[in-house]
């Protein structure tokens, strides 16, 4: 596979203004404040700093005035990403901006030779099944309590997989490619 870095891909249809870039390790602290206000189980600080220290590519999507709007953290697996964590600020959410940073993961990965992404979602997060599924995933497994739950309990993982063809003519699935 190609550098991954070296590919950021940058869909259209952002605001005017609005950016793209890479994570780096100093903007790890306004990630955590947005992690923290999104999810009842956040990710910590410590998986952000070690995605950073073995080298996960992350894109951060930044409004017109550079605030933290939303980011991805990608892993290389292989000939496919493995999508640890996209995330829309809640202030930010239900503008179509997690499908525009989907694409823009979904395009990095195509633009550096990954052949499909491969994903985690908890079955009770439906707004994010239905934007993946509308994107091309398909579920390919599950994960028994994967997640921690309320009271101590754990939640299941569905597993979702998208794949497009290859210059080869790889057609392993009949999903050919991201749909917005």
């Amino acid at each position: 596979m190609s550098n991954l870095s070296a590919n950021l891909s940058v869909p259209a249809g952002l605001p005017a203004g609005w950016r793209l870039e890479r994570m780096t390790a100093l903007s790890i602290p306004e990630i955590v404040a947005i992690e923290l206000r999104a999810y009842p189980f956040p990710w910590s600080q410590r998986n952000f700093e070690d995605s950073v220290r073995s080298g996960y590519v992350g894109l951060l999507l930044r409004d017109a005035h550079g605030r933290l709007a939303g980011y991805a953290i990608v892993m290389p697996a292989v000939d496919e990403m493995h999508l640890l964590n996209i995330t829309i600020a809640p202030e930010y959410q239900r503008r179509g901006l997690g499908a525009w940073l989907l694409q823009a993961v979904a395009d990095t990965a195509r633009a550096s030779g990954y052949h499909g992404i491969l994903l985690e979602v908890r079955p009770s997060n439906g707004g994010a099944i239905a934007l993946y599924q509308r994107s091309g995933f398909a579920e390919i497994g599950r994960r028994r309590g994967y997640y921690p739950a309320a009271d101590g309990g754990r939640e299941d993982a569905l597993v979702m997989r998208l794949h497009w063809p290859t210059a080869d003519g790889d057609t392993a699935s009949a999903h050919g490619g991201f749909r917005p």
